[in-house]
């Protein structure tokens, strides 16, 4: 069905969608995305045309195919171009689709485990071979049982080749929502960066939930659980998986602040963090500065109007796309209207209760260049 919705688009149709998306990246105070791109999702052809685009909003690109061997992730990497054979690799399915792939059955279908589309062994070896070739791999992976495979086969990798070299790779998993204590302290001990979607939890958690639904509200409170993640040391990059959520950046650093389960959300600052710098350091950026307003950092920076004061703050580094540590933290008090910490190196931020209206962008710039406004 997506192979026949890509047929009926011309050139034309494609190229004036991708650059409609990026505009509103743009605008959004965004100015890079990370494209989760793969020959199950766009396909060769849609991402040779995006890596083609001229456009002032950076694209970080990932594949998601599989391979066994170092000499055939080398080849997909020179063949494709892409940042890393990652992304939306597919493990299992969504929650949603009762496909997310579980250990124990859903609760609203008991016939149900939802789907495996890689088996245990063929996630190894790509996690084995790219960490031989020095290649970013990485899964969607959202289910306990596909969660589980992908963290086997990541201690297989540890255990071949350690895991500083497995760290240097800088492997990452989109989602991982249904993760364990356990778990979480094995990915944090390797480096795997967590890229995930606060807003999920906003669409999907609490009691009520379609997550409630699907597994019953015990396991539903375990999922995306950001202040578990960031306490074992995994880092955390922040996105939307447009356009499941919306793109606005405001909307994700407040989704992860204000989290539905008691005890999983992190601090507005970290939030932030996860949502510029997180990104960037997602996508193989790991100099110390980009991100951050700070001398000598690229000048890449949106400045935001929240009605009564401008702010300039760096921009959402990671936008998670398929087609294109602590809790708390928030000020409770009504007065103050903004809140920052100098060493954090976090520039002041707006409050942002669940009645706050959300900043709204008044120019992007990156490197330089003015992308909006």
């Amino acid at each position: 069905m997506r192979a026949e919705a890509r047929r009926l688009l011309t050139w034309q149709q494609r190229a004036d969608a991708r650059r409609a998306a990026l505009d509103a990246a743009a605008a959004a105070g965004i100015v890079a995305v990370h494209e989760c791109a793969g020959p199950n999702i766009g396909g060769s052809e849609d991402w040779q045309e995006l890596r083609a685009t001229e456009h002032g909003v950076e694209i970080v690109g990932y594949w998601g195919e599989a391979v066994s061997t170092a000499a055939q992730a080398h080849a997909l990497i020179d063949a494709t171009g892409a940042r890393g054979l990652a992304g939306d690799l597919f493990v299992d399915g969504a929650l949603g689709s009762h496909t997310a792939w579980l250990c124990e059955p859903y609760a609203d279908a008991p016939d149900r485990s939802g789907n495996c589309y890689l088996d245990v062994e063929t996630i190894a070896e790509h996690v084995l071979a790219c960490t031989e070739a020095g290649v970013s791999a990485g899964f969607h992976v959202i289910g306990d049982a596909a969660v589980g495979a992908v963290v086997d086969a990541l201690e297989r990798a540890v255990e071949r080749f350690g895991a500083p070299a497995v760290a240097r790779c800088g492997h990452r998993l989109e989602h991982v929502e249904m993760v364990s204590a356990e778990q979480a302290a094995k990915l944090g001990s390797c480096g795997i960066t967590a890229s995930m979607q606060p807003n999920f939890d906003v669409l999907w958690g609490g009691s009520d939930g379609m997550y409630a639904h699907r597994l019953g509200i015990g396991r539903a409170a375990l999922l995306n659980p950001l202040a578990l993640l960031a306490s074992a040391g995994v880092p955390l990059a922040f996105g939307s998986d447009a356009p499941v959520t919306s793109i606005d950046p405001w909307a994700t650093v407040r989704a992860a602040s204000h989290h539905q389960t008691p005890g999983s959300a992190i601090s507005m600052r970290a939030a932030f963090a996860a949502a510029t710098r997180g990104g960037w350091r997602a996508g193989g950026v790991s100099d110390g500065v980009t991100g951050t307003l700070v001398p000598g950092a690229p000048a890449s920076y949106a400045v935001w109007d929240t009605g009564d004061l401008e702010v300039g703050a760096p921009p959402g580094g990671l936008e998670r796309s398929d087609s294109g540590r602590n809790t708390g933290g928030q000020d409770t008090d009504a007065v103050q209207r903004w809140s920052t910490d100098p060493r954090s190196r976090v520039p002041a931020l707006p409050r942002l209760g669940p009645s706050d209206p959300l900043p709204r962008c008044r120019q992007t710039v990156h490197r330089g260049a003015v992308l909006y406004g």
